[in-house]
C-alpha cells in the first residue's frame, strides 16, 4: 500500500471551504472580501488571554510586513504557516516526490489535503517556541478564571490553544476569499498591514512621523540647507531617513506599475469562429511577486531558528549548543539582534541604519556589512528566481499548461498548426525567460528598497507586495465587472 493509499482516509476528511456550485455575483464576492477583512482587523485586536501586558517581542519583527498577522493576538502566527506549508509543498512537488498529478482530481484532493494537514502542523510548531521558550510570549505570573486557578504552565498552554485556533481561522478565512471572494485571502491580508503601517507612517503626529520633519523645517528646527551631522539634510536625509524613504516608496509604486504594464502579447485568434481574436499577456513580472513571500519567509524561519537558539543559551549573547559556545554561529546584542555570526549575515538588511557604517549608526566593520549585503542581494536575486519558476509551474502557469489552456479555449496561433506540441513551443520562447528575469528583478527591487528605507517601515518586499497584489486585485475586480456585464463571456472563458 502506497502513502497515498494510507493516507487517503484522513486527507479526504480534512475540513474544507465549499466551493459555489454557480456564478457568485460582483457584489457577493465583495461582500465576503470585506467581511473578512473586518474579520481580520478584529482578530488582530484581540490579545492572548492570560499573556503579560506589553511585554514580549515579536519573533518575527521586520518580517511582519510580509507574514500580516499581529504581535500579542490571535493573528499571533499570520499567514507565516501557510507560506512555511507552500515552500515544503512547491520543493517536494518540484522534485516529483510526492508522486501526485494535479490534473487527476482525486490526486487534486489529496495535494489540498495535505497542503492543509501541513499547515496545520506548521501552525504548531510556530506556536510552540512562541510560547514556551522564554521572552517571546511571557505569560502572567497567576490567572483566576470562574474560581480556577491556572499556573504558569497551564497559562502557557491556554496561550498556544489560542495561537493555535487564530492560525487555523487564517487558513479558513484565506479560502473563503479565494473560493467566494475576490482575489485571495492572503494578497488581502498582507495589503491589510502594509497599508495600516503606510498611513500610520504619513500621519503619526509624534517623532517619526513623515508628518513631523516638515513641521521641524516650518518652525525653523532643522536648517534645510545644512549637512551637518545631527542638523540639517543630514538629519532628514540620512539620521531619520524619512525624505529618502518617501522617494522610495513613491518610485517603487511608479517602478511595480510600469513593470505590470511591460508585456509581450502572443497573438490570437479562433479556430472556427472568423474574426475573433485575442492576445495572451507574457507580463515582465510573469510569476507576480508572490514568490517573494516563499523568499522572505525562508530568510524569516532561518532568523526563527537563530532566535530560539540565542534565547536557550540564557543571559550570553553568544549562541551555545552542548555546554559550547558558537560565536562563528551567532553573537547578539541586548536587543536581541544578530551582530555577528551566521544569523548576522544571512539576515536580511532591514533599513539604512543597517549598512551606512560610515554614519557611526553600524557597529560592524565596512567588510562585514558588504557581506551581508551581497549575501542578502544573492539570496533574493537567486531564490526570486527559483521561487518564481515553482510558482508559474504549480499554479499551472507554465508554457505546457498554458498551451493546453489556450487549445482547450478553441484558440490557436495565428500561422501555426492547433496542436498543444506546437502552441506549447512558442509559449517556451518566452515563459521561462521572463519567469527567471521577473523574479529576479523583484529580488533586486526589495533589497534596494529596504536599503533606501520606506515610510511606515514596511519593508521593499512588503511594498513590493501590496502595489502588485494591489494592482492584480484592481485588474481581477475588472474583468469580474466585465463578466457580470456580458454573461456570455463567463461561459467563453470558463466561469460559469
Amino acid at each position: 500500500m502506497g502513502w497515498k493509499e494510507a493516507a487517503e482516509p484522513v486527507l479526504t476528511r480534512m475540513p474544507a471551504v465549499q466551493r459555489p456550485e454557480g456564478h457568485v455575483p460582483f457584489k457577493r464576492k465583495l461582500t465576503w472580501t470585506a467581511g473578512i477583512l473586518v474579520l481580520y482587523f478584529f482578530l488582530t485586536n484581540i490579545g492572548l488571554f492570560g499573556m503579560e501586558s506589553g511585554a514580549g517581542d515579536d519573533l518575527f519583527g521586520e518580517f511582519r510586513a510580509v507574514l500580516a498577522g499581529e504581535q500579542g493576538s490571535l493573528m499571533q502566527v499570520g499567514i507565516g504557516p501557510i507560506v512555511t506549508a507552500s515552500i515544503v509543498m512547491q520543493l517536494l512537488g518540484g522534485a516529483n516526490l510526492l508522486g501526485l498529478d494535479t490534473d487527476d482530481p482525486r490526486d487534486q484532493v489529496l495535494y489540498q489535503g495535505l497542503q492543509k494537514l501541513l499547515v496545520i502542523v506548521m501552525t504548531a510548531l510556530t506556536a510552540l517556541p512562541m510560547v514556551f521558550a522564554g521572552g517571546f510570549l511571557p505569560p502572567q505570573q497567576s490567572l483566576t478564571l470562574g474560581g480556577f486557578t491556572f499556573d504558569q504552565t497551564q497559562i502557557q498552554a491556554l496561550m498556544f490553544t489560542q495561537i493555535f485556533i487564530g492560525g487555523v481561522l487564517i487558513l479558513y478565512m484565506d479560502e473563503v476569499v479565494s473560493k467566494w471572494g475576490v482575489g485571495s485571502g492572503i494578497g488581502l491580508f498582507i495589503i491589510a498591514g502594509v497599508s495600516q503601517k503606510l498611513v500610520t507612517g504619513f500621519i503619526q503626529p509624534a517623532e517619526g512621523g513623515f508628518f513631523y520633519d516638515w513641521y521641524r523645517i516650518f518652525t525653523g528646527q532643522v536648517e534645510v540647507g545644512s549637512l551637518v551631522a545631527g542638523d540639517g539634510l543630514y538629519t532628514l536625509l540620512l539620521q531619520d531617513g524619512h525624505i529618502i524613504a518617501l522617494f522610495t516608496t513613491l518610485l517603487i509604486f511608479g517602478i511595480v506599475v510600469y513593470a505590470e504594464s511591460v508585456r509581450v502579447e502572443i497573438p490570437l485568434s479562433h479556430a472556427r469562429v472568423k474574426g475573433a481574436r485575442g492576445r495572451f499577456p507574457v507580463k515582465l513580472i510573469y510569476a507576480s511577486v508572490l514568490p517573494m513571500i516563499l523568499v522572505r519567509a525562508l530568510q524569516a524561519n532561518v532568523q526563527f531558528i537563530g532566535q530560539i537558539l540565542n534565547r536557550q543559551t540564557g543571559d550570553a549573547s553568544t549562541i551555545a549548543l552542548l555546554g559550547r559556545e558558537l560565536p562563528w554561529l551567532g553573537v547578539y546584542d541586548s536587543q536581541g539582534q544578530p551582530v555577528s555570526g551566521f544569523f548576522y549575515y544571512t539576515a536580511p538588511i532591514y533599513s539604512p541604519n543597517d549598512w551606512m557604517w560610515w554614519t557611526g549608526e553600524v557597529a560592524q566593520q565596512a567588510w562585514m556589512v558588504m557581506i551581508r549585503i551581497s549575501i542578502d542581494l544573492t539570496f533574493m536575486v537567486i531564490g526570486g528566481a527559483i521561487f518564481a519558476i515553482f510558482w508559474v509551474e504549480t499554479t499551472n502557469m507554465g508554457p505546457e499548461a498554458t498551451a493546453r489552456q489556450i487549445q482547450n479555449s478553441g484558440m490557436q496561433i495565428p500561422g501555426f498548426r492547433q496542436n498543444v506540441g506546437v502552441i506549447e513551443k512558442v509559449m517556451e520562447r518566452y515563459i521561462p525567460q521572463v519567469t527567471v528575469i521577473g523574479g529576479a528583478l523583484v529580488g533586486i527591487l526589495a533589497v534596494w528598497a529596504n536599503m533606501l528605507g520606506t515610510i511606515g517601515a514596511v519593508t521593499g518586499t512588503g511594498l513590493l507586495l501590496a502595489v502588485s497584489i494591489t494592482y492584480k486585485l484592481y485588474e481581477e475586480i475588472a474583468e469580474e465587472q466585465m463578466m457580470e456585464m456580458h454573461p456570455m463571456m463567463r461561459q467563453m472563458f470558463g466561469k460559469e
